[in-house]
Protein backbone atom coordinates (compact mmCIF):
# COMPACT_ATOMS: atom_id res chain seq x y z
CA UNK A 1 0.00 0.00 0.00
CA UNK A 2 1.23 3.34 -0.85
CA UNK A 3 0.84 5.98 1.63
CA UNK A 4 -0.35 8.73 -0.54
CA UNK A 5 -3.16 6.28 -1.34
CA UNK A 6 -3.73 5.36 2.50
CA UNK A 7 -6.51 6.80 4.44
CA UNK A 8 -4.61 7.18 7.55
CA UNK A 9 -6.06 10.66 9.56
CA UNK A 10 -3.06 10.70 12.37
CA UNK A 11 -3.07 13.12 14.75
CA UNK A 12 -1.19 15.29 16.30
CA UNK A 13 -3.16 15.79 19.57
CA UNK A 14 -4.45 13.37 21.81
CA UNK A 15 -8.46 13.78 21.97
CA UNK A 16 -9.45 14.74 25.20
CA UNK A 17 -11.45 12.57 25.84
CA UNK A 18 -9.12 10.09 25.85
CA UNK A 19 -7.77 8.39 28.98
CA UNK A 20 -5.50 5.45 28.62
CA UNK A 21 -2.83 5.00 25.90
CA UNK A 22 -4.15 2.34 23.65
CA UNK A 23 -7.16 4.94 23.46
CA UNK A 24 -4.80 7.87 23.08
CA UNK A 25 -2.84 5.97 20.22
CA UNK A 26 -5.38 4.39 18.08
CA UNK A 27 -6.72 7.82 17.96
CA UNK A 28 -3.86 9.35 17.05
CA UNK A 29 -2.92 6.94 14.68
CA UNK A 30 -5.72 6.64 12.76
CA UNK A 31 -7.10 3.35 13.50
CA UNK A 32 -9.99 4.10 15.56
CA UNK A 33 -12.44 6.90 15.25
CA UNK A 34 -15.39 7.62 17.59
CA UNK A 35 -18.93 7.86 16.27
CA UNK A 36 -20.36 8.33 19.63
CA UNK A 37 -19.88 7.49 23.17
CA UNK A 38 -18.84 3.90 23.29
CA UNK A 39 -19.35 3.30 19.13
CA UNK A 40 -16.24 3.13 17.32
CA UNK A 41 -15.63 2.49 13.29
CA UNK A 42 -12.19 0.66 12.34
CA UNK A 43 -10.27 2.75 9.98
CA UNK A 44 -8.33 0.40 7.46
CA UNK A 45 -4.66 -0.17 9.21
CA UNK A 46 -6.56 -1.01 12.50
CA UNK A 47 -9.41 -3.17 10.51
CA UNK A 48 -6.17 -4.82 9.03
CA UNK A 49 -5.53 -5.75 13.05
CA UNK A 50 -8.59 -6.47 13.90
CA UNK A 51 -8.73 -9.30 10.90
CA UNK A 52 -5.58 -10.55 12.12
CA UNK A 53 -6.66 -11.14 15.61
CA UNK A 54 -9.78 -12.77 13.64
CA UNK A 55 -7.31 -15.34 11.90
CA UNK A 56 -5.28 -16.48 14.61
CA UNK A 57 -8.73 -16.97 16.50
CA UNK A 58 -10.12 -18.95 13.65
CA UNK A 59 -7.08 -21.04 13.09
CA UNK A 60 -7.11 -22.28 16.66
CA UNK A 61 -10.46 -22.51 17.20
CA UNK A 62 -10.53 -24.68 14.15
CA UNK A 63 -7.79 -27.14 15.50
CA UNK A 64 -9.40 -27.64 18.15
CA UNK A 65 -12.27 -29.11 16.13
CA UNK A 66 -15.18 -26.25 16.43
CA UNK A 67 -17.00 -25.06 13.53
CA UNK A 68 -17.63 -21.39 12.40
CA UNK A 69 -20.95 -19.80 11.51
CA UNK A 70 -22.60 -16.80 11.74
CA UNK A 71 -26.00 -15.59 13.57
CA UNK A 72 -28.09 -12.72 13.58
CA UNK A 73 -27.29 -9.68 16.43
CA UNK A 74 -31.13 -9.35 16.47
CA UNK A 75 -32.77 -11.90 19.02
CA UNK A 76 -36.63 -12.29 19.63
CA UNK A 77 -37.82 -11.74 23.20
CA UNK A 78 -39.35 -14.67 23.64
CA UNK A 79 -35.73 -16.74 23.79
CA UNK A 80 -34.43 -14.95 26.55
CA UNK A 81 -37.67 -15.19 28.56
CA UNK A 82 -37.54 -18.86 28.24
CA UNK A 83 -34.36 -18.61 30.44
CA UNK A 84 -35.50 -15.60 32.40
CA UNK A 85 -32.84 -13.76 31.29
CA UNK A 86 -35.39 -10.95 29.41
CA UNK A 87 -35.38 -9.21 32.83
CA UNK A 88 -31.92 -10.57 34.26
CA UNK A 89 -29.88 -8.88 31.65
CA UNK A 90 -31.10 -5.61 33.07
CA UNK A 91 -30.75 -2.17 31.40
CA UNK A 92 -27.34 -2.95 29.34
CA UNK A 93 -29.74 -5.02 26.72
CA UNK A 94 -30.49 -2.86 24.40
CA UNK A 95 -34.14 -3.64 23.49
CA UNK A 96 -36.26 -2.29 20.53
CA UNK A 97 -39.55 -3.18 18.44
CA UNK A 98 -40.24 -4.04 15.23
CA UNK A 99 -43.61 -2.73 13.06
CA UNK A 100 -45.64 -5.32 14.60
CA UNK A 101 -44.61 -4.42 18.10
CA UNK A 102 -42.79 -7.72 18.74
CA UNK A 103 -39.62 -7.25 20.78
CA UNK A 104 -36.29 -8.00 19.74
CA UNK A 105 -32.83 -7.21 21.44
CA UNK A 106 -29.13 -6.27 20.23
CA UNK A 107 -27.35 -9.85 21.23
CA UNK A 108 -25.06 -9.27 24.14
CA UNK A 109 -24.15 -12.32 23.95
CA UNK A 110 -26.03 -15.94 22.85
CA UNK A 111 -26.19 -18.77 24.85
CA UNK A 112 -29.98 -18.75 24.10
CA UNK A 113 -29.84 -18.56 19.93
CA UNK A 114 -26.85 -21.30 19.88
CA UNK A 115 -29.23 -23.54 21.80
CA UNK A 116 -32.25 -22.79 19.64
CA UNK A 117 -30.57 -23.69 16.57
CA UNK A 118 -29.27 -26.71 17.81
CA UNK A 119 -32.77 -27.76 19.49
CA UNK A 120 -34.26 -30.15 16.98
CA UNK A 121 -31.62 -30.55 14.81
CA UNK A 122 -28.99 -32.56 16.74
CA UNK A 123 -30.88 -35.69 17.50
CA UNK A 124 -28.74 -38.41 19.08
CA UNK A 125 -25.79 -38.99 21.25
CA UNK A 126 -23.57 -40.06 17.69
CA UNK A 127 -23.47 -36.40 17.10
CA UNK A 128 -21.87 -35.72 20.02
CA UNK A 129 -19.66 -33.62 21.04
CA UNK A 130 -20.61 -30.87 18.85
CA UNK A 131 -18.61 -27.09 19.38
CA UNK A 132 -19.94 -24.21 16.70
CA UNK A 133 -18.92 -20.51 17.09
CA UNK A 134 -19.25 -17.30 15.43
CA UNK A 135 -17.14 -14.11 15.30
CA UNK A 136 -19.96 -11.02 15.48
CA UNK A 137 -20.56 -7.82 16.84
CA UNK A 138 -21.80 -8.05 20.41
CA UNK A 139 -24.01 -4.97 21.74
CA UNK A 140 -24.30 -4.06 25.56
CA UNK A 141 -25.78 -0.43 26.74
CA UNK A 142 -22.73 0.47 28.90
CA UNK A 143 -23.54 2.65 31.66
CA UNK A 144 -20.39 4.51 31.56
CA UNK A 145 -18.55 3.50 28.39
CA UNK A 146 -15.00 4.34 28.72
CA UNK A 147 -11.44 3.87 28.20
CA UNK A 148 -11.80 3.72 24.27
CA UNK A 149 -12.37 -0.16 23.26
CA UNK A 150 -11.79 -1.85 26.82
CA UNK A 151 -15.77 -0.85 28.07
CA UNK A 152 -17.83 -0.06 24.45
CA UNK A 153 -21.52 0.11 23.97
CA UNK A 154 -20.65 -2.05 20.49
CA UNK A 155 -17.60 -4.42 20.27
CA UNK A 156 -16.16 -7.75 18.28
CA UNK A 157 -16.05 -10.79 19.97
CA UNK A 158 -15.72 -14.60 18.94
CA UNK A 159 -18.38 -16.81 21.09
CA UNK A 160 -18.24 -20.47 20.95
CA UNK A 161 -20.80 -22.76 21.76
CA UNK A 162 -20.18 -26.63 23.33
CA UNK A 163 -22.73 -29.39 23.44
CA UNK A 164 -21.85 -32.63 25.07
CA UNK A 165 -23.28 -35.94 26.53
CA UNK A 166 -22.39 -35.38 30.23
CA UNK A 167 -20.60 -33.80 32.66
CA UNK A 168 -17.28 -35.74 31.86
CA UNK A 169 -17.60 -34.65 27.94
CA UNK A 170 -18.50 -30.87 28.82
CA UNK A 171 -15.44 -30.72 30.86
CA UNK A 172 -13.38 -32.09 28.15
CA UNK A 173 -14.42 -29.85 25.99
CA UNK A 174 -13.91 -27.24 28.32
CA UNK A 175 -10.21 -28.04 28.58
CA UNK A 176 -9.84 -28.21 24.98
CA UNK A 177 -10.94 -24.64 24.90
CA UNK A 178 -8.59 -23.67 27.71
CA UNK A 179 -5.44 -24.78 25.50
CA UNK A 180 -6.81 -23.35 22.45
CA UNK A 181 -7.12 -19.88 24.41
CA UNK A 182 -3.46 -20.38 25.44
CA UNK A 183 -2.50 -20.81 21.89
CA UNK A 184 -4.53 -17.72 20.71
CA UNK A 185 -3.22 -15.61 23.82
CA UNK A 186 0.18 -16.68 23.03
CA UNK A 187 0.19 -16.59 19.31
CA UNK A 188 -0.50 -12.62 19.90
CA UNK A 189 2.16 -12.05 22.32
CA UNK A 190 0.31 -11.22 25.36
CA UNK A 191 1.43 -11.14 29.06
CA UNK A 192 -1.33 -12.96 30.49
CA UNK A 193 -3.15 -15.12 33.69
CA UNK A 194 -5.96 -17.02 33.84
CA UNK A 195 -7.74 -16.90 37.31
CA UNK A 196 -11.06 -18.32 38.34
CA UNK A 197 -13.62 -15.90 37.48
CA UNK A 198 -17.62 -15.57 38.59
CA UNK A 199 -20.31 -17.01 36.56
CA UNK A 200 -22.50 -14.18 36.74
CA UNK A 201 -25.51 -13.96 34.45
CA UNK A 202 -24.30 -17.01 32.37
CA UNK A 203 -24.99 -19.31 34.74
CA UNK A 204 -22.99 -22.70 35.64
CA UNK A 205 -20.40 -22.86 38.56
CA UNK A 206 -17.11 -22.99 37.06
CA UNK A 207 -15.25 -20.26 34.63
CA UNK A 208 -11.78 -18.93 34.29
CA UNK A 209 -11.10 -15.98 32.73
CA UNK A 210 -7.62 -14.86 30.66
CA UNK A 211 -6.34 -11.53 31.95
CA UNK A 212 -3.88 -9.46 29.81
CA UNK A 213 -1.75 -7.74 32.63
CA UNK A 214 -2.18 -4.08 32.52
CA UNK A 215 -1.95 -1.33 35.32
CA UNK A 216 -5.22 0.10 33.14
CA UNK A 217 -6.90 -2.84 33.27
CA UNK A 218 -10.55 -3.01 35.50
CA UNK A 219 -10.19 -6.47 35.87
CA UNK A 220 -8.58 -7.13 40.02
CA UNK A 221 -7.04 -10.37 40.43
CA UNK A 222 -5.55 -11.76 43.56
CA UNK A 223 -2.80 -14.72 42.95
CA UNK A 224 -0.50 -16.34 44.86
CA UNK A 225 3.38 -17.18 43.91
CA UNK A 226 3.62 -20.05 45.66
CA UNK A 227 0.80 -21.91 43.96
CA UNK A 228 -1.44 -21.99 40.90
CA UNK A 229 -4.09 -20.06 42.66
CA UNK A 230 -5.22 -17.09 40.92
CA UNK A 231 -8.92 -15.99 40.94
CA UNK A 232 -10.45 -12.49 40.17
CA UNK A 233 -11.10 -9.77 42.60
CA UNK A 234 -14.71 -10.65 42.79
CA UNK A 235 -14.61 -14.29 43.11
CA UNK A 236 -11.58 -14.58 45.36
CA UNK A 237 -11.95 -16.54 48.43
CA UNK A 238 -11.21 -14.52 51.19
CA UNK A 239 -9.77 -16.09 54.44
CA UNK A 240 -9.74 -13.91 57.42
CA UNK A 241 -8.65 -16.08 60.40
CA UNK A 242 -10.55 -15.25 64.00
CA UNK A 243 -9.22 -16.25 67.24
CA UNK A 244 -10.90 -14.59 69.76
CA UNK A 245 -11.33 -16.22 73.13
CA UNK A 246 -13.27 -13.75 74.81
CA UNK A 247 -15.34 -13.59 77.33
CA UNK A 248 -18.94 -12.54 76.44
CA UNK A 249 -19.59 -8.80 78.20
CA UNK A 250 -22.58 -7.15 79.40
CA UNK A 251 -23.87 -4.74 76.33
CA UNK A 252 -23.28 -1.28 76.94
CA UNK A 253 -24.62 1.64 75.14
CA UNK A 254 -22.52 4.18 74.00
CA UNK A 255 -23.18 8.20 73.25
CA UNK A 256 -21.28 8.98 70.38
CA UNK A 257 -22.46 12.10 68.94
CA UNK A 258 -21.26 12.50 64.71
CA UNK A 259 -18.99 9.48 65.00
CA UNK A 260 -20.11 7.96 61.33
CA UNK A 261 -17.06 6.25 59.94
CA UNK A 262 -15.10 3.30 60.77
CA UNK A 263 -12.22 5.54 61.16
CA UNK A 264 -14.10 8.29 63.65
CA UNK A 265 -14.90 5.04 65.78
CA UNK A 266 -11.05 3.43 65.74
CA UNK A 267 -10.24 7.07 67.63
CA UNK A 268 -13.33 7.25 69.36
CA UNK A 269 -13.22 3.89 71.29
CA UNK A 270 -9.60 3.75 70.82
CA UNK A 271 -10.17 0.13 69.28
CA UNK A 272 -8.72 -1.45 65.86
CA UNK A 273 -11.33 -1.86 62.97
CA UNK A 274 -11.67 -5.40 63.03
CA UNK A 275 -13.42 -4.90 66.90
CA UNK A 276 -16.54 -3.23 64.90
CA UNK A 277 -18.51 -5.02 62.97
CA UNK A 278 -20.18 -2.63 60.04
CA UNK A 279 -23.41 -2.84 58.74
CA UNK A 280 -24.48 -2.05 55.23
CA UNK A 281 -27.95 -1.54 53.59
CA UNK A 282 -29.46 -2.30 50.50
CA UNK A 283 -32.02 -1.91 48.52
CA UNK A 284 -32.73 -5.18 46.63
CA UNK A 285 -35.20 -4.87 43.93
CA UNK A 286 -37.63 -2.59 46.25
CA UNK A 287 -37.02 -4.99 50.00
CA UNK A 288 -34.20 -4.14 52.19
CA UNK A 289 -31.39 -6.02 53.18
CA UNK A 290 -28.30 -5.35 55.93
CA UNK A 291 -25.24 -7.03 55.47
CA UNK A 292 -23.15 -7.38 58.29
CA UNK A 293 -19.45 -7.75 57.79
CA UNK A 294 -16.38 -6.94 59.81
CA UNK A 295 -14.97 -3.14 60.49
CA UNK A 296 -11.89 -3.81 58.47
CA UNK A 297 -12.82 -5.55 55.29
CA UNK A 298 -14.97 -4.35 52.68
CA UNK A 299 -18.31 -5.97 51.05
CA UNK A 300 -18.05 -7.64 48.11
CA UNK A 301 -20.94 -7.08 46.03
CA UNK A 302 -20.39 -9.89 43.45
CA UNK A 303 -20.52 -12.37 46.57
CA UNK A 304 -23.78 -10.57 47.93
CA UNK A 305 -25.34 -10.76 44.16
CA UNK A 306 -24.75 -14.48 43.69
CA UNK A 307 -25.84 -14.87 47.33
CA UNK A 308 -29.59 -13.52 46.97
CA UNK A 309 -29.60 -14.90 43.28
CA UNK A 310 -29.70 -11.49 41.58
CA UNK A 311 -28.14 -9.22 39.15
CA UNK A 312 -25.78 -6.78 40.09
CA UNK A 313 -28.43 -3.88 38.54
CA UNK A 314 -30.94 -4.76 41.34
CA UNK A 315 -28.53 -3.86 44.20
CA UNK A 316 -28.10 -0.72 45.28
CA UNK A 317 -27.08 1.02 48.19
CA UNK A 318 -30.42 2.46 50.36
CA UNK A 319 -31.14 5.91 50.92
CA UNK A 320 -31.04 8.23 54.01
CA UNK A 321 -34.94 7.57 53.74
CA UNK A 322 -34.84 3.45 53.75
CA UNK A 323 -32.04 3.76 56.11
CA UNK A 324 -34.40 5.91 58.64
CA UNK A 325 -37.53 3.99 58.04
CA UNK A 326 -36.46 0.41 58.94
CA UNK A 327 -33.62 1.28 61.94
CA UNK A 328 -35.26 4.53 63.23
CA UNK A 329 -31.50 6.18 62.98
CA UNK A 330 -29.47 8.33 60.66
CA UNK A 331 -26.76 6.69 58.03
CA UNK A 332 -23.94 5.20 60.15
CA UNK A 333 -25.61 4.27 62.95
CA UNK A 334 -26.80 1.27 61.52
CA UNK A 335 -26.54 -2.28 63.38
CA UNK A 336 -28.60 -5.23 62.96
CA UNK A 337 -30.27 -4.97 66.96
CA UNK A 338 -33.23 -3.42 67.24
CA UNK A 339 -34.68 -2.70 64.23
CA UNK A 340 -37.77 -0.95 63.54
CA UNK A 341 -38.80 -3.03 60.60
CA UNK A 342 -38.33 -6.80 59.94
CA UNK A 343 -35.38 -7.04 57.69
CA UNK A 344 -33.33 -9.76 55.94
CA UNK A 345 -29.91 -10.02 58.09
CA UNK A 346 -26.72 -11.29 56.19
CA UNK A 347 -24.22 -12.16 58.30
CA UNK A 348 -20.21 -12.52 57.11
CA UNK A 349 -20.23 -16.10 59.03
CA UNK A 350 -16.47 -14.47 60.27
CA UNK A 351 -18.64 -12.54 61.93
CA UNK A 352 -20.39 -15.19 64.27
CA UNK A 353 -16.85 -16.02 65.61
CA UNK A 354 -15.81 -12.36 66.91
CA UNK A 355 -16.45 -11.55 70.72
CA UNK A 356 -17.83 -8.08 71.60
CA UNK A 357 -17.95 -6.13 68.90
CA UNK A 358 -19.31 -2.43 68.29
CA UNK A 359 -22.22 -1.65 66.46
CA UNK A 360 -24.59 0.98 65.43
CA UNK A 361 -27.75 1.21 68.10
CA UNK A 362 -30.12 2.56 64.98
CA UNK A 363 -30.42 5.37 66.89
CA UNK A 364 -29.00 8.50 65.59
CA UNK A 365 -25.19 9.90 67.76
CA UNK A 366 -25.35 6.22 69.65
CA UNK A 367 -23.14 2.71 69.65
CA UNK A 368 -23.37 -0.65 71.38
CA UNK A 369 -20.43 -2.36 72.36
CA UNK A 370 -20.14 -5.70 73.77
CA UNK A 371 -22.29 -7.25 71.25
CA UNK A 372 -21.82 -10.93 70.20
CA UNK A 373 -23.49 -13.22 67.92
CA UNK A 374 -26.14 -15.35 68.74
CA UNK A 375 -26.64 -13.88 72.10
CA UNK A 376 -27.66 -10.60 71.02
CA UNK A 377 -28.64 -10.78 67.71
CA UNK A 378 -28.84 -12.96 64.24
CA UNK A 379 -29.46 -13.65 60.87
CA UNK A 380 -28.10 -15.80 57.33
CA UNK A 381 -24.77 -16.75 57.84
CA UNK A 382 -22.98 -16.65 54.70
CA UNK A 383 -19.61 -18.10 54.42
CA UNK A 384 -18.05 -14.99 52.62
CA UNK A 385 -19.18 -11.82 51.74
CA UNK A 386 -15.56 -10.10 52.17
CA UNK A 387 -13.63 -8.69 48.82
CA UNK A 388 -9.85 -9.76 48.84
CA UNK A 389 -7.18 -7.87 49.45
CA UNK A 390 -3.41 -7.62 49.18
CA UNK A 391 -1.69 -10.39 51.59
CA UNK A 392 -4.80 -11.90 52.23
CA UNK A 393 -3.87 -16.03 53.03
CA UNK A 394 -4.25 -17.85 49.91
CA UNK A 395 -7.16 -20.70 50.25
CA UNK A 396 -4.90 -22.99 48.43
CA UNK A 397 -1.36 -23.07 49.96
CA UNK A 398 -1.69 -20.78 52.89
CA UNK A 399 0.44 -17.65 51.69
CA UNK A 400 0.45 -14.51 51.07
CA UNK A 401 -2.07 -13.34 47.97
CA UNK A 402 -0.76 -10.66 45.79
CA UNK A 403 -2.91 -8.42 43.70
CA UNK A 404 -2.24 -6.94 40.36
CA UNK A 405 -4.90 -5.35 37.48
CA UNK A 406 -5.83 -6.58 34.08
CA UNK A 407 -8.00 -6.81 30.98
CA UNK A 408 -10.01 -9.36 30.42
CA UNK A 409 -9.80 -10.61 26.91
CA UNK A 410 -10.76 -14.15 27.14
CA UNK A 411 -13.75 -15.96 29.22
CA UNK A 412 -14.67 -19.95 29.38
CA UNK A 413 -17.75 -21.20 31.25
CA UNK A 414 -18.85 -24.62 31.94
CA UNK A 415 -22.37 -23.91 31.67
CA UNK A 416 -24.19 -27.47 32.53
CA UNK A 417 -27.75 -27.72 31.72
CA UNK A 418 -29.24 -24.24 32.46
CA UNK A 419 -29.89 -23.33 28.80
CA UNK A 420 -31.09 -26.44 27.33
CA UNK A 421 -33.56 -27.47 30.28
CA UNK A 422 -34.35 -23.87 29.72
CA UNK A 423 -35.29 -24.37 26.34
CA UNK A 424 -36.14 -27.87 26.09
CA UNK A 425 -32.90 -28.85 23.91
CA UNK A 426 -32.48 -32.49 24.03
CA UNK A 427 -30.80 -35.28 22.49
CA UNK A 428 -31.21 -39.61 23.14
CA UNK A 429 -28.56 -41.51 24.69
CA UNK A 430 -27.73 -44.57 23.43
CA UNK A 431 -30.39 -45.92 25.37
CA UNK A 432 -33.30 -43.79 24.09
CA UNK A 433 -33.56 -41.77 27.09
CA UNK A 434 -33.97 -38.08 26.04
CA UNK A 435 -31.40 -35.68 27.95
CA UNK A 436 -30.86 -32.15 27.73
CA UNK A 437 -27.37 -31.03 26.35
CA UNK A 438 -24.43 -30.30 28.67
CA UNK A 439 -22.69 -27.29 27.59
CA UNK A 440 -20.07 -24.66 27.78
CA UNK A 441 -19.79 -21.31 26.73
CA UNK A 442 -16.46 -19.70 25.50
CA UNK A 443 -15.86 -15.71 24.49
CA UNK A 444 -12.54 -13.93 22.88
CA UNK A 445 -13.13 -10.40 22.83
CA UNK A 446 -11.35 -9.59 19.77
CA UNK A 447 -11.59 -5.94 19.97
CA UNK A 448 -10.49 -5.92 23.22
CA UNK A 449 -7.33 -8.15 22.49
CA UNK A 450 -6.47 -5.31 20.17
CA UNK A 451 -6.62 -2.51 22.69
CA UNK A 452 -4.85 -4.94 25.35
CA UNK A 453 -1.58 -5.71 22.58
CA UNK A 454 -1.59 -2.08 22.77
CA UNK A 455 -1.34 -1.40 26.01
CA UNK A 456 1.23 -3.70 26.60
CA UNK A 457 3.49 -2.67 23.31
CA UNK A 458 3.83 1.08 23.40
CA UNK A 459 6.23 3.85 24.09
CA UNK A 460 6.39 7.79 24.28
CA UNK A 461 5.53 7.95 20.68
CA UNK A 462 3.39 5.23 19.24
CA UNK A 463 2.72 1.49 18.99
CA UNK A 464 4.89 -1.50 18.88
CA UNK A 465 2.87 -3.78 16.56
CA UNK A 466 4.38 -7.36 17.07
CA UNK A 467 4.96 -8.83 14.03
CA UNK A 468 2.11 -11.12 14.03
CA UNK A 469 -0.79 -8.87 14.42
CA UNK A 470 0.85 -5.13 12.79
CA UNK A 471 -1.20 -3.67 10.05
CA UNK A 472 2.07 -4.45 7.72
CA UNK A 473 4.81 -6.29 8.48
CA UNK A 474 7.38 -3.44 6.87
CA UNK A 475 7.52 0.12 5.78
CA UNK A 476 9.72 2.06 3.36
CA UNK A 477 10.19 5.44 4.06
CA UNK A 478 11.83 7.81 1.18
CA UNK A 479 13.39 10.43 2.64
CA UNK A 480 13.21 12.90 -0.51
CA UNK A 481 10.01 12.41 -3.56
CA UNK A 482 11.90 14.57 -5.67
CA UNK A 483 15.18 12.56 -5.68
CA UNK A 484 14.90 9.61 -8.47
CA UNK A 485 17.47 7.24 -7.36
CA UNK A 486 15.42 7.22 -3.70
CA UNK A 487 12.44 6.70 -5.59
CA UNK A 488 13.34 3.94 -7.90
CA UNK A 489 15.03 2.04 -4.90
CA UNK A 490 12.22 2.80 -3.08
CA UNK A 491 10.20 1.33 -5.38
CA UNK A 492 12.04 -1.44 -6.12
CA UNK A 493 12.38 -2.51 -2.27
CA UNK A 494 8.88 -2.42 -2.13
CA UNK A 495 8.05 -4.28 -5.51
CA UNK A 496 10.37 -7.08 -4.47
CA UNK A 497 8.85 -7.28 -0.96
CA UNK A 498 5.32 -7.72 -2.10
CA UNK A 499 6.06 -10.11 -4.53
CA UNK A 500 7.23 -12.18 -1.68
CA UNK A 501 3.81 -11.96 -0.04
CA UNK A 502 5.47 -9.38 2.73
CA UNK A 503 2.72 -6.60 3.89
CA UNK A 504 4.27 -3.31 2.93
CA UNK A 505 3.61 0.19 3.38
CA UNK A 506 5.79 2.73 0.82
CA UNK A 507 5.75 5.91 2.16
CA UNK A 508 5.69 7.98 -0.95
CA UNK A 509 4.20 11.28 0.54
CA UNK A 510 5.27 14.60 -0.11
CA UNK A 511 5.92 15.25 3.36
CA UNK A 512 9.35 16.58 5.31
CA UNK A 513 11.06 13.54 6.62
CA UNK A 514 10.48 14.69 10.21
CA UNK A 515 6.21 14.00 9.74
CA UNK A 516 7.17 10.95 8.02
CA UNK A 517 9.21 9.77 11.07
CA UNK A 518 6.54 10.72 13.48
CA UNK A 519 4.28 8.96 11.98
CA UNK A 520 5.71 5.99 11.27
CA UNK A 521 6.90 5.69 14.95
CA UNK A 522 2.96 6.49 16.08
CA UNK A 523 1.46 3.70 13.99
CA UNK A 524 4.13 0.74 15.06
CA UNK A 525 5.32 -1.15 11.78
CA UNK A 526 7.68 -3.37 13.13
CA UNK A 527 10.03 -3.87 10.09
CA UNK A 528 11.46 0.07 8.96
CA UNK A 529 13.33 0.51 5.90
CA UNK A 530 14.67 3.99 4.97
CA UNK A 531 15.95 5.08 1.58
CA UNK A 532 17.82 8.51 1.60
CA UNK A 533 21.04 9.86 0.70
CA UNK A 534 22.94 6.93 0.30
CA UNK A 535 20.19 5.31 -2.25
CA UNK A 536 23.03 5.61 -5.16
CA UNK A 537 25.19 3.38 -3.61
CA UNK A 538 22.42 0.92 -3.10
CA UNK A 539 22.87 1.36 0.81
CA UNK A 540 19.43 1.84 3.26
CA UNK A 541 18.94 2.24 6.91
CA UNK A 542 17.56 -0.82 8.59
CA UNK A 543 15.64 -0.81 12.09
CA UNK A 544 13.00 -2.46 14.15
CA UNK A 545 10.31 0.04 15.58
CA UNK A 546 10.98 -2.22 18.94
CA UNK A 547 14.41 -0.85 19.54
CA UNK A 548 15.39 1.63 17.08
CA UNK A 549 18.63 0.42 16.57
CA UNK A 550 20.09 1.65 13.08
CA UNK A 551 22.30 0.30 10.54
CA UNK A 552 23.44 0.98 7.50
CA UNK A 553 22.92 -2.19 4.44
CA UNK A 554 22.86 -2.89 1.12
CA UNK A 555 19.80 -3.63 -0.23
CA UNK A 556 20.76 -7.57 -0.74
CA UNK A 557 20.76 -7.89 2.91
CA UNK A 558 17.18 -6.64 3.72
CA UNK A 559 15.48 -9.88 2.91
CA UNK A 560 17.50 -11.94 4.88
CA UNK A 561 17.23 -10.19 7.61
CA UNK A 562 13.35 -9.83 7.26
CA UNK A 563 13.32 -13.35 7.30
CA UNK A 564 15.05 -13.43 10.34
CA UNK A 565 12.94 -11.52 12.43
CA UNK A 566 9.45 -13.65 10.90
CA UNK A 567 11.48 -16.68 11.99
CA UNK A 568 11.92 -14.85 15.27
CA UNK A 569 7.76 -14.41 15.84
CA UNK A 570 7.48 -18.71 14.15
CA UNK A 571 6.11 -16.85 11.01
CA UNK A 572 6.49 -17.92 7.19
CA UNK A 573 7.26 -15.69 4.19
Amino acid sequence: MRMSNLYMPTLRETPAEAEIPSHKLLLRAGMIRKLVSGVYSYLPLGYRVIRKIESIVREEMDKAGAQELLMSAIQPRELWEATGRWQDFGPEMFRLKDRHDREFCLGPTHEEYFTSVVKGEVKSYKQLPLNLYQIQTKYRDEKRPRFGLMRSREFIMKDAYSFDIDEEGMRKSYDIMWKAYDKVFTRLKLKYRVVLGDSGTMGGNVSHEFMAMSDVGEGVIAYCQHCDYAATEEKAAVVYKVDDNQEELPVEKVYTPGVTTIEALEDFFNLDASKFAKSLVYNVSGKPVIAVIPGDRELNETKLCNYLGVAEHELEMADEDLIMDITGGNKGFTGPMNLKKEVRVLVDSRITKMKNLVIGANETDYHIKNVNYGRDFTGEVVDDLLLVREGDICPECGEALEMDKGIEVGNIFQLGTKYSESLNATFLDENGKEKPFVMGCYGIGVSRSMMAVVEQYHDEDGIIWPLVVAPYHVIVTIINTKNQEQVELGEKIYDELNSLGIEVLLDDRNESAGVKFKDRDLIGIPIRITVGKKANEAIVEYSLRKDREKREVHVDEILPLIKEEFKKENMVI
